[in-house]
C-alpha cells in the first residue's frame, strides 16, 4: 500500500513539473464577444454660436462629423461659413492712442476633411476619445473694406500724419486660400449617445490668393492672418450625437505569458 501510495505522489508531482514547464496565463479566458459600435457622430460648433450671439461684429456656424472606420481611426470633417467686420490699428508715438488703418469684412465659407486617431483606451462599454488628427482645409471668401487711413508726410497738414482713405473702398471677391491643420482634442460621452467635444489648432497656409491692393487680414476657418508668418492658431467647442450603425468584435489583446 505505501508503495501505491509513494507511486502517486511520484507521479502527481511529475505532472505538477510538467504543467509549471508550460506558459502561465495570467488572464481568463473571456468567452464573452465583446462588440463596439461603429457609425456616424455629427453635431455643431457651440463656440461660434455663442460668439455670434455675443459679438455683433461676427456670424459663423461650423458643422462637425466623423465617421469611426476602424477601433482607434475616424474620418472627420468640418463645414462651415462665416463673416466677421474687423479692425487693423496702428499705434504711435505721436498719437495719444491707436489708430485704425483698416475697417474690413470677410465673408466666406471652408471645409476640411482628414482623419483623427484616438490614443485613449476605453473601458467596456464607453466611446471616449482623447485623440490628435490632421485636416487639409480650403476656403473661398470675399473681403470689403469699409474704410482706410493714408500715411500723409505733410506733417502740416496732417499733424498725426494720418490721414482719411477712400470710403467704401468696394468688395475684393473670387479670394481663396489653403492650409494644413494639426490638431489635438476630447470628445467625452455626457449621456446616451451625445458627446461633448474640444480640440485646439495649428494650421499652415500653403496657398493664399489676395486682391492686388489688399491682403487677406482674417481667413473663413482659418482665422487672423500674422504679416511674415504662415501659421495660425484656432479651437472649437462641439456637441454631437452618435447614431450607430453596426457593431464589430474588439480585436482581442495579447495576453502576457511568464516562461518558466
Amino acid at each position: 500500500m505505501l508503495k501505491y501510495f509513494i507511486s502517486g505522489v511520484f507521479f502527481f508531482g511529475w505532472l505538477l513539473v510538467q504543467s509549471q514547464s508550460k506558459p502561465i496565463d495570467l488572464q481568463q479566458k473571456d468567452t464573452v464577444s465583446r462588440q463596439q459600435p461603429y457609425g456616424l457622430r455629427a453635431g455643431v460648433d457651440l463656440s461660434r454660436l455663442a460668439l455670434s450671439f455675443l459679438n455683433e461684429d461676427y456670424t459663423g456656424l461650423e458643422l462637425v462629423a466623423d465617421y469611426r472606420l476602424t477601433q482607434r481611426l475616424y474620418l472627420a470633417g468640418e463645414l462651415g461659413n462665416e463673416k466677421r467686420t474687423s479692425q487693423e490699428e496702428l499705434t504711435n508715438v505721436d498719437i495719444a492712442s491707436s489708430t485704425a488703418l483698416y475697417n474690413f469684412t470677410t465673408s466666406g465659407s471652408y471645409i476640411k476633411l482628414g482623419v483623427d486617431l484616438n490614443t485613449y483606451e476605453n473601458w467596456y462599454g464607453m466611446n471616449n476619445l482623447i485623440f490628435v488628427g490632421g485636416r487639409y482645409a480650403f476656403s473661398t471668401f470675399s473681403q470689403t473694406l469699409n474704410s482706410s487711413f493714408i500715411y500723409d508726410s505733410n506733417r502740416y497738414w496732417e499733424p498725426n500724419a494720418l490721414a482719411e482713405g477712400i470710403q467704401n473702398n468696394g468688395e475684393y471677391g473670387g479670394l481663396n486660400a489653403s492650409w494644413l491643420e494639426l490638431l489635438m482634442g476630447v470628445k467625452a460621452e455626457l449621456f446616451a449617445n451625445f458627446y461633448l467635444g474640444a480640440s485646439v489648432r495649428l494650421g499652415f497656409l500653403i496657398s493664399n490668393k489676395e486682391a492686388e491692393n489688399f491682403p487677406n487680414l482674417w481667413i473663413p476657418g482659418f482665422n487672423k492672418v500674422t504679416d511674415g508668418s504662415n501659421f495660425g492658431v484656432g479651437y472649437n467647442y462641439s456637441i454631437t450625437y452618435f447614431l450607430p450603425l453596426y457593431r464589430k468584435s474588439k480585436k482581442p489583446k495579447k495576453n502576457p505569458v511568464i516562461q518558466n
